[in-house]
C-alpha cells in the first residue's frame, strides 16, 4: 500500500466515493452515530483490529453512541491511500 501523499485531485476523487467523510485542516474526518454505547464500542474494537492489521491507527474520540474519527498519515505529512482504505473499512464495519 502506497504511503505517497494524495494530490488534491486524487483526494477529491476518493472523497466522492466515501460516505459522509470531509476534509478539515488537511485531515479526513467523520462522526459515526450508533444506537447505543455497546455498538459504538464494538465498532471501535473491531476497527482496532483492522487498524493493527493495516499498521494505520486513527485519532478517535468516543462519547456514548458517537465515535469521531480523524485520519492522516503522519509519516507522509498528509493523506494517503492508507487513510482512504481505513475510511472505506470503517464505513463497511459501521453498516
Amino acid at each position: 500500500m502506497s504511503t505517497d501523499r494524495l494530490t488534491e485531485q486524487e483526494l477529491k476523487a476518493h472523497l466522492t466515493k466515501l460516505e459522509d467523510w470531509s476534509l478539515h485542516d488537511g485531515k479526513l474526518k467523520k462522526t459515526f452515530q450508533f444506537p447505543d454505547f455497546l455498538r459504538s464500542f464494538g465498532f471501535m474494537s473491531s476497527m482496532a483490529l483492522v487498524s493493527e492489521a493495516m499498521g494505520h491507527h486513527p485519532e478517535w474520540f468516543n462519547v456514548y453512541n458517537r465515535v469521531e474519527v480523524t485520519l492522516v498519515t503522519h509519516d507522509a505529512g498528509g493523506l494517503t491511500m492508507k487513510d482512504i482504505n481505513w475510511a472505506e473499512k470503517a464505513d463497511q464495519m459501521a453498516r
